[in-house]
C-alpha cells in the first residue's frame, strides 16, 4: 500500500531579526511549534495557497518572496513535502485563528521551542540569514 503523500506551504516570516512560530492548538500535534502555512488545493500555485492560508490562519495579507528550502520528511502516518518562502506582512495584524500561541524567536532561543520534526529541519537554512 502506498504511504499517504501531503504537499504543504509554510510562511518564513523574519522581521527585525527574529523568526515568527505559531503553536498548533488541535489534532494529533497539538502544543508542538511550526511554521503558519497549510495544504495546496487543487488549482492553486503555491504563493496562492500561502497568500489564503495566511488569511485563513492569521487575518493577514503576505507578500510571497523567495522559496527558502523544500522539505521532506516522513511523519508515522504519512510522507510531507513542505515548501518554506520567506514572506513579509502587507496588511494585517498576525491575528491567531487557528493557534494558541506565538513568538518571536531571535537565533539564539530558535530552539528554545518543542518544533515539529519537519519545521526543524528548516531551521539550518534560517539560522544562516538571521
Amino acid at each position: 500500500m502506498e504511504r499517504k503523500s501531503i504537499e504543504v506551504v509554510a510562511a518564513i516570516l523574519i522581521c527585525d531579526g527574529r523568526l515568527f512560530a505559531t503553536r498548533r492548538g488541535y489534532g494529533e500535534w497539538r502544543g508542538w511549534w511550526e511554521f503558519p502555512g497549510g495544504k495546496i488545493e487543487p488549482g492553486e500555485s503555491h504563493q496562492e495557497a500561502l497568500k489564503r492560508e495566511m488569511y485563513e490562519e492569521l487575518a493577514t495579507d503576505m507578500e510571497v518572496k523567495d522559496l527558502l528550502v523544500t522539505v521532506e520528511y516522513d511523519y508515522p502516518k504519512f510522507h510531507l513535502r513542505m515548501h518554506c518562502y520567506l514572506c513579509s506582512v502587507l496588511s494585517g495584524g498576525l491575528t491567531l485563528l487557528e493557534h494558541d500561541d506565538s513568538r518571536w524567536l531571535s537565533k539564539e532561543n530558535l530552539y528554545s521551542v518543542d518544533w515539529l520534526p519537519a519545521d526543524k529541519a528548516v531551521l539550518a537554512a534560517i539560522e544562516e540569514i538571521l
